[in-house]
């Protein structure tokens, strides 16, 4: 029963995206109100910085471990 309850969810969540992207919705409101948009940036740049260091993170894991196995 309790496999069913979740399938439901789930399935009721992806025919209903707005209800699931409410918190981002708050966030657009308040960096659309702003008139210089440096909040925006600012929002944007921690964006990209979350986004990019997982990847340097694992470049660097393979560059030591390649390091490692070659020599």
């Amino acid at each position: 029963m309790k496999k069913v309850s979740v399938i439901l969810i789930l399935f009721t969540l992806l025919l209903l995206p707005q209800l699931s992207e409410a918190q981002c919705a708050m966030c657009r409101a308040v960096l659309e109100s702003e008139e210089n948009g440096a909040a925006a940036e600012g929002i944007n740049n921690g964006i990209v910085y979350l986004m990019a260091i997982p990847y340097i993170l694992v470049a660097g894991l393979f560059f030591f471990i390649y390091k490692k196995m070659k020599g």
